[in-house]
């Protein structure tokens, strides 16, 4: 599939390239940490676009897994190595919002760090537990309301995309749901699987599979266009939840005060991966979508509107205990 973004991916690259050429990076393997589990959106879109990456840098680029504390470990992690562009950490929403989750966190996100591109965005599914007496969304929501403080929901833990989009989803349907973390989204779809919990509200390529066998029940996605993987599917703006989005977003972030040579060449890398046709075609299997802008300068401004987005729900969360 032909994405309009590769136009400007080209534009990128042509820009990019003169600086980058000043330095000579990298000499050594490249790390990337990334602030959740294997098997998530943030986990599958950084080891995608990491072997082309590697391609263009002429060095190996290792993906290491740092979960816990509200991505907090792994941006802790990052900031305190050296800004050198050895060690990068890829991340989501909760990056945003860390200020809000984590008052105490010894790290700023925004202080503390190089912004380096947007990555993509994966929709989100509505599963529920095939136990639950709900076959459409009117009957879940009534069923919610019927039952308040009753029904759990999982996601990846307090101030995850999924959790922030739960709280948004409870907000604007009016229902009252108990909240439960996982690790990871995978360790919570396999707890919705075995019933342990009610529905998830979380990343499509973990659930979509699911819904498809049948061991799951889904019923909505969560942005405004409906999902190719699963057309069937409303969205919840379509259901009556006007305007609803939600996604699980992922971004490259360097530690502060990386050179910009260093910089340059790294946002040529991702937008040569971002440009390969088997990387796109990776993305569209999965349903995830490429960023309409990549670069420093575009994923500032991504990050400055998503945090008054979900500022507000981060306070709500509980993640800062």
């Amino acid at each position: 599939m032909t994405y309009p973004v590769a136009h400007s991916l080209a534009l990128l690259l042509a820009l990019a390239t003169p600086a980058a050429a000043q330095e000579p990076y990298p000499v050594k393997p490249v790390h990337i940490i990334v602030s959740y589990g294997p098997g998530g959106a943030i986990d599958v879109v950084t080891r995608i676009i990491a072997e082309p990456m590697a391609k263009l840098l002429g060095q190996p680029v290792v993906v290491e897994n740092k979960p816990g504390a509200g991505s907090t470990i792994a941006a802790e992690l990052v900031a305190r190595t050296a800004p050198d562009g050895y060690s990068l950490l890829v991340t989501g929403t909760a990056h945003a919002v860390m200020r809000e989750l984590y008052p105490q966190a010894t790290v700023d996100g925004a202080r503390d760090f190089a912004p380096i591109s947007h990555l993509g965005n994966m929709p989100f599914v509505l599963a529920l537990h095939p136990s639950l007496p709900a076959t459409n969304f009117a009957g879940f929501i009534g069923y919610v309301k019927a039952n308040p403080g009753k029904i759990d929901v999982g996601s990846a833990g307090p101030g995850s995309s999924s959790d922030l989009g739960v709280l948004l989803f409870a907000k604007m349907a009016g229902i009252d749901v108990v909240r439960v973390p996982y690790h990871s989204t995978p360790e919570a779809m396999n707890g919705l699987v075995a019933g342990e919990i009610g529905f998830m509200l979380d990343s499509q390529n973990v659930l979509a599979p699911q819904v498809r066998s049948g061991a799951l029940r889904g019923l909505a996605v969560s942005l405004l266009v409906r999902s190719r993987q699963l057309p069937e599917l409303s969205t919840l703006d379509e259901l009556g939840l006007a305007g609803f989005e939600a996604s699980s977003w992922q971004v490259m972030l360097a530690p502060a005060r990386t050179p910009p040579t260093i910089i340059a060449k790294l946002t040529e890398a991702v937008a040569a991966a971002l440009a390969d046709p088997g990387v796109q075609q990776r993305y569209d299997a999965l349903g995830c979508q490429l960023p309409s802008k990549i670069g420093p300068a575009a994923l500032t401004e991504f990050l400055a509107r998503e945090t008054a987005k979900w500022a507000p729900l981060a306070k709500e969360s509980g993640g800062g205990g």
